[in-house]
């Protein structure tokens, strides 16, 4: 079944004859762990529903399979003690590297050493650690923050809200600065009450905080979110308190969710590149695999951003 040189080519034909009555099947992940190499890439994501991590997992099992891998996919649900099982999980599957995007409740490092301990390449791609020097395929989320705040001002908006995510994940802090820095390059301030701080990003959460802005003596003219979906629930509450969207409040989000072309008005929105995401995190797996063991040098592969300006926000022709 090997094509052992040394085997005749009639006794060859006669172990696949023989195999093919009996509807034996190779098992290649058996024989690829005698050799140490399992051909498996473990993957963890905060949640597979909606079309972010759908997609960047689509990009991940393309370039994976093309590569000769397949991928087994963990979800955290957010949890960093699911996170915590995922991983031992996959080292028990002998996986050949991690890919990760952090839960929203992690915030240590202490069990992704077990996976550099082992020399196992270790891929971090859109969520990261402030602080932590790792491996990664990250958007310019700082880029999204600002074309889209100052999307917003050229549109003619003056009080602009923000929905910040949780600030220990760079990407909640880079879209808040992009935000923070667009404002003041058009001299206009940044109005500590018009940022409201999200523990999660929910449609739920995006009600709260837009019910929470319009319940100021002065109401904002816009929001950028980061988030889609807390920006939906934005949506909901703007409708409800008979004001219109983009006229009254003009609305952006982050993600470019599918659902936000099914929206009346449709939702601007960053588009994050996730499959191509994806791609770039396994074409840096590879990368470190060939890379010496313990080296020091870290990676960052920077996408860039690209606004997707729907009517939720265009004021001006």
């Amino acid at each position: 079944m090997n094509n052992d040189p040394r085997i005749s080519a009639a006794t060859k034909q006669r172990v696949q004859e023989l195999a093919q009555q009996m509807n034996y099947q190779p098992n290649h992940l058996a024989a690829g762990l005698r050799k140490g190499k399992s051909k498996l890439l473990g993957v963890i994501v905060p949640f597979i529903d909606g079309r972010f991590f759908a997609a960047v997992i689509k990009g991940i099992e393309l370039a994976a399979s093309q590569a000769g891998f397949n991928i087994i996919i963990c979800q955290s649900n957010e949890e960093v003690g699911h996170e915590r099982q995922n991983i031992e999980t996959l080292l028990s599957a002998q996986v050949e590297g991690v890919l990760v995007s952090l839960s929203r409740t992690t915030h240590d490092f202490a069990h992704f050493e077990k996976v550099q301990q082992r020399g196992i390449p270790l891929v971090f791609f859109d969520r990261i650690l402030l602080g932590t020097e790792v491996n990664a395929v990250l958007l310019d989320d700082y880029a999204g923050g600002f074309l889209s705040t100052e999307h917003l001002i050229e549109q003619g908006c003056r009080r602009i809200g923000h929905f910040a995510g949780p600030q220990h994940l760079g990407i909640y802090k880079n879209r808040r600065q992009g935000y923070l820095d667009a404002l003041q390059k058009h001299g206009l301030p940044a109005l500590d009450n018009l940022i409201v701080y999200c523990n999660t990003m929910t449609v739920d959460t995006g009600r709260q905080a837009m019910q929470q802005l319009l319940r100021l003596p002065e109401r904002p003219d816009a929001v950028f979110s980061s988030s889609d979906a807390a920006v939906a629930g934005a949506l909901q509450v703007v409708e409800e308190h008979g004001l219109q969207v983009p006229e009254d409040v003009a609305l952006t989000g982050f993600s470019n969710e599918m659902f936000t072309s099914l929206t009346k008005p449709m939702l601007t929105s960053v588009d994050q590149r996730c499959e191509q995401m994806g791609e770039a995190a396994v074409q840096l797996f590879l990368q470190l695999r060939q890379e010496k063991k313990g080296s020091a040098t870290q990676h960052h592969v920077v996408l860039e951003p690209e606004l997707r300006v729907r009517a939720s926000s265009l004021r001006r022709g």
